[in-house]
């Protein structure tokens, strides 16, 4: 199996499976980080359950309603905020060299779709 990396305007998001320790990858233009594979599987399935809730919440708020939704695991914390419909992304690192991250709204849709597919074999 070879590396991927999917980018966009705005983001980045990697995979290399034979990297001994750090095989993931998250960015944006300016920066990245790199995670090991339970970290990039963690920031995958979290961003799903926010994009998931938020998708949700859309039919709960009123039109001009903003929201935060949080999630977390060991290894990382997640925090979605702003519309149902365009929402930026937070996340921190909770163990180890710890690093922290931010995509706007306008980048997120496309972030979401590739994190959905990014392991997909």
């Amino acid at each position: 199996m070879e590396k991927i990396l999917k980018s966009g305007e705005g983001w980045r998001l990697g995979w290399n499976p034979q990297a001994e320790i750090y095989r993931g990858l998250v960015g944006s233009d300016d920066w990245a980080i790199e995670l090991s594979e339970s970290e990039l599987d963690d920031f995958c399935r979290l961003l799903n359950q926010l994009a998931t809730t938020m998708a949700q919440m859309a039919e709960e708020l009123m039109e001009e309603e903003r929201i935060a939704c949080e999630a977390q695991s060991d290894l990382l914390w997640m925090e979605v905020e702003g519309y149902p419909e365009a929402y930026s992304l937070r996340f921190i690192l909770n163990e180890g060299r710890r690093g922290e991250g931010f995509w706007p709204a306008r980048v997120v849709p496309e972030l979401i779709a590739a994190a959905r597919v990014l392991k997909v074999f």
